[in-house]
């Protein structure tokens, strides 16, 4: 049986853990409001841009463009959105089983990683990450998804990544995010010609013009939506994990109190009998 000493130094060690698990609580539930509203903001835009651009490429005739053509050869390539830091449940662990269900060929398949904890992962792995963003977790901002849209772009017009699919988490509540996967390149709106009635465009100076700008621009505009609702998901994720951590150390803590009065009076019993069989001893 532990000692009072044993117990009373187990509970002083789980309240510390307590303390530390409600200030990352605390953090995070402030962080997700900034987060959360961040990122509602940004869907309505983001939205619409998906919105025109699709509704431009599928009704503005023939045209070629480089982020359009379908290369034969080259390797796939996966963006993976993930956490800087741990202590966030199961929220980057949902996004890596999301990518490896992806990778058919990991031979042929090449990673891109924003968060050290995915970067870290594939790495341990054996995939291979052609690049790596950290410290944007949760707090990206646009000129990342310009970044990273920018390095993408180049990879997929020199030919060697025939696709790029982009997995992160979507956020739906402060209690449920969903993992998803997104076909980033090639664009895949252009050619579904819309039936039914649809936008009319004039097109200054053509076309191709026109799209040439857009289709860039939609791209980042996406990767930054994706990167604003996987900060929210991570921060909704880790503030869950710590309420959680913190509600089973106030468990633990009640239950050692309990065992701690138990040892305590099983203690005094045995000091008053061997009182009382001393005193017996002595008559």
């Amino acid at each position: 049986m532990a000692s009072l000493q044993d117990i009373r130094r187990r509970i002083k060690s789980v309240k510390s853990i307590q303390q530390i698990t409600n200030a990352m609580n605390m953090v995070a539930t402030s962080r997700l409001r900034r987060a959360k509203e961040a990122a509602t903001a940004n869907k309505p835009y983001a939205d619409k841009v998906s919105e025109v651009v699709n509704e431009i490429a599928a009704n503005a005739g023939d045209f070629s463009h480089p982020l359009l053509e379908r290369h034969e050869g080259g390797k796939k390539l996966i963006l993976v959105l993930a956490a800087d830091k741990g202590l966030a449940g199961a929220y980057s662990s949902n996004v890596f089983k999301e990518v490896v269900a992806h990778i058919q060929n990991k031979a042929d398949t090449q990673l891109i990683t924003v968060g050290r904890k995915a970067k870290e992962h594939f790495k341990n792995r054996g995939y291979t990450i052609v690049q790596e963003y950290s410290g944007i977790s949760e707090r990206p901002h646009y000129e990342h998804a310009r970044e990273i849209a920018q390095d993408i772009i180049r990879r997929f017009e020199s030919g060697e990544i025939r696709e790029i699919d982009m997995v992160y988490s979507r956020f739906v509540s402060a209690i449920t995010c969903i993992p998803e996967t997104v076909r980033l390149l090639p664009f895949e709106g252009a050619g579904e010609k819309q039936e039914g009635p649809h936008a009319e465009y004039i097109y200054e100076p053509s076309a191709e013009e026109v799209l040439g700008f857009l289709l860039p621009q939609y791209l980042v505009t996406v990767i930054y939506a994706a990167l604003l609702q996987a900060a929210a998901s991570e921060l909704s994720s880790r503030m869950n994990a710590m309420s959680n951590a913190t509600d089973n150390a106030g468990e633990l803590i009640a239950k050692l109190d309990l065992h701690y009065n138990k040892v305590r009076q099983a203690g005094i019993t045995n000091e008053i009998n061997e009182i009382v069989g001393g005193a017996e001893a002595l008559k």
